[in-house]
């Protein structure tokens, strides 16, 4: 009882010193605001932001754009350098297509059955068939197979860059100081912000969109690779030494065989994000299913948009599964991947068969009176709902009246409050919460990337944006927690949830516009229902593995005292767990950003219309400026949501 009554002094004496250091923060921040801001407001008043610290560089870009246009057939920068990547990337996705094609349906089909099979057993295997038939039935063949071209060349080049960075951080204390804040920002950024610089470069086409997926999925695997390298065991590590092993033979005797487990999940990670970025891409004429889905979305046709969305769900749990599988088996005693050469042979003859046989048949494509169109029905659904379940449903109403309700009552007053308070009172206010949760210097980022904003000119559209963030947290952070909270109290209720919860997490952010416009129609409401349904599992799963960390002896000792259920959540899990909860609003907020990004694509406006319009049009200046915005509002969130342990290693 002694150590289990000591550990609550202790926590309540370091609480109280945070109290204090807490309060001594926001004093000096009152005094130099007692200060500057009425110098602030004599000279540039409290409204919005001022005009005359905005910069237009709407003209700049707009000439540095038609240069380029001008002269990326004659200049050589673009002739010998980034014309060369650009034909390279292109063949090699061609490539990797017309070995798709070659193959045919039945030798893809095949190859994904047994590689399924090889890496990751029968249930998984099955899945990859049921899954790749389904896509040839749905009709959507040749969009998965130009999906997966992509997605081949883009996790071959996200691996091959991300291992090296990784390599270069895990082995240099220096490179791992300079490549962590990089990478840090870098996951931060929604998707979207990384398409405009590669349409400003290449244009638009198959290029841009697989280097801006190579660059959005090589992070991942860049920071696992490095710390499984720096968290190698240092006793194998001496004992190699002692050995009179070289540098090289450590690192691939001991380090890489010891990093193995962190080295496959990074390929894993970047296989998914690969995967989710490849289909944003379409965008920028990558073509595939995201191309199917996007085209559908812009005439609201609910029907083939979920038709070319559920082959893409079903390619990322068949990729998920088949790559988390392979990295929890490789290595273990029943597994010899480098030793089953035979078996790899027989493996290689049966693919080559099966293709050899759809030739013969003369069904290397998927045959046509094989496919069923369900665009109809599920239109004949959504007009179904649209008529009965979108208004006038007795007592609780209908999804449309959620929608406006919620945008009436919520949306437009968080909006027309933020854009309404003095803009040197939204920097007060950010430089206040990130001081507080973090670090001087975390605290400077955040004013510095929120006045970058209105520096670009689009102060009121980014509050905009803000408000749809907030309000869609919110509704994230009570569900997920809720939920989290239950999964942690019951374990049946999180088995039941796990499966569920995998499904969403390896969805594509694209295809949870889907289903939110069938319910709720365009507008900023089905963005904001998008971004909670994405962000929530990844808040159910922080917030249940911060409650079962809590330490036992505290749950022992409250049990003892006679606490109910309730208060030990309320009493002792919610505050011992502080810090998951933290990190579970951080990650809440890059999720629900990302999403409310992309809804400006079903009306969600703000910065992502920006972004979408100056890609439709080719207006990049737009384009590049709301992008720009977008990088510095999730740099500013990331900032004020980082968790005190995370910013204190910075």
């Amino acid at each position: 009882m002694s150590t289990a009554a000591a550990k609550p002094v202790g926590g309540s004496v370091r609480e109280l010193v945070a109290r204090r250091r807490g309060l001594a923060k926001l004093v000096l921040l009152a005094v130099v605001a007692a200060v500057v801001v009425p110098l602030v407001n004599s000279r540039w008043g409290s409204g919005s932001w001022p005009a005359a610290l905005t910069v237009d560089p709407s003209g700049s870009l707009g000439k540095a754009s038609n240069w380029i246009i001008d002269n990326r057939d004659s200049s050589p920068v673009f002739l010998y350098f980034f014309g060369y990547v650009s034909y390279g990337v292109g063949y090699a996705v061609r490539g990797v297509y017309l070995l798709l094609l070659a193959l045919g349906w039945t030798g893809v089909t095949a190859a994904a059955t047994l590689l399924a099979w090889r890496f990751a057993g029968r249930r998984v295997a099955l899945t990859a068939l049921v899954s790749l038939l389904a896509c040839g039935a749905l009709g959507m063949w040749v969009p998965t197979m130009q999906t997966l071209a992509l997605m081949v060349v883009a996790v071959l080049a996200s691996v091959a860059v991300g291992a090296l960075l990784g390599l270069a951080a895990g082995l240099s204390d220096r490179m791992f100081r300079v490549l962590r804040p990089v990478l840090d920002t870098m996951q931060v950024l929604p998707a979207f912000a990384y398409l405009l610089p590669f349409v400003w470069v290449f244009g638009i086409g198959v290029p841009p969109a697989v280097l801006a997926t190579v660059v959005y999925a090589a992070p991942p695997m860049a920071r696992l690779t490095a710390l499984g390298l720096r968290g190698a065991d240092s006793g194998v590590l001496e004992a190699v030494t002692s050995l009179g092993a070289t540098g090289r033979q450590r690192l691939l005797t001991a380090r890489l065989p010891l990093a193995r487990g962190q080295l496959l999940l990074g390929v894993n990670q970047t296989i998914m994000m690969a995967l989710s970025m490849a289909v944003i891409a379409s965008v920028i004429g990558a073509g595939g299913l995201g191309d199917r889905v996007y085209q559908a979305l812009s005439t609201v046709d609910v029907g083939n948009a979920l038709a070319a969305g559920i082959p893409i769900v079903l390619l990322a749990v068949v990729l998920d599964r088949t790559t988390a599988a392979a990295g929890a088996r490789i290595g273990s005693d029943r597994e010899r991947f480098g030793r089953g050469w035979v078996v790899w042979s027989v493996l290689a003859a049966a693919i080559a068969g099966c293709a050899l046989v759809g030739r013969l048949l003369d069904s290397a494509s998927w045959p046509g009176s094989w496919t069923v169109s369900i665009a109809a029905p599920v239109n004949s659904v959504v007009g179904w709902i649209t008529g009965h379940l979108n208004t006038g449903v007795p007592v609780i109403g209908g999804t449309a009246d959620w929608a406006a309700g919620f945008t009436t009552w919520v949306l437009d007053p968080l909006r027309d409050g933020l854009q309404g308070l003095p803009w040197w009172s939204v920097l007060l206010v950010v430089g206040a919460l990130a001081w507080l949760i973090g670090t001087w210097r975390t605290a400077l980022t955040a004013v510095l990337a929120m006045a970058a904003i209105g520096v670009l000119g689009v102060w009121s559209v980014s509050l905009d944006t803000l408000s749809q963030v907030l309000a869609a947290l919110a509704v994230t952070l009570v569900v997920g927690i809720a939920i989290g909270i239950a999964a942690a109290r019951s374990r049946r209720f999180e088995a039941l949830l796990r499966p569920v919860l995998d499904v969403f997490q390896t969805m594509p952010q694209f295809v949870y516009l889907i289903p939110v416009v069938a319910l709720f129609g365009a507008g900023r409401a089905a963005g904001a229902a998008a971004a909670v349904a994405y962000a929530v599992p990844a808040v159910v799963r922080i917030t249940t593995q911060g409650l079962r960390q809590v330490d036992p002896g505290a749950m022992e000792a409250a049990r003892s005292l006679g606490a109910t259920g309730g208060q030990q959540v309320r009493q002792v899990q919610l505050p011992l767990a502080r810090p998951a909860l933290l990190l579970a609003v951080n990650q809440g907020v890059v999720l629900v950003l990302a999403v409310v990004v992309i809804a400006g694509m079903i009306g969600g406006g703000a910065l992502g219309y920006n972004v979408v319009f100056g890609l439709a049009q080719g207006d990049l200046a737009t384009g590049l400026i709301g992008g720009t915005a977008i990088v510095c509002l999730g740099l500013m969130l990331d900032r004020v949501t980082q968790p005190v342990a995370s910013a204190k290693g910075r």
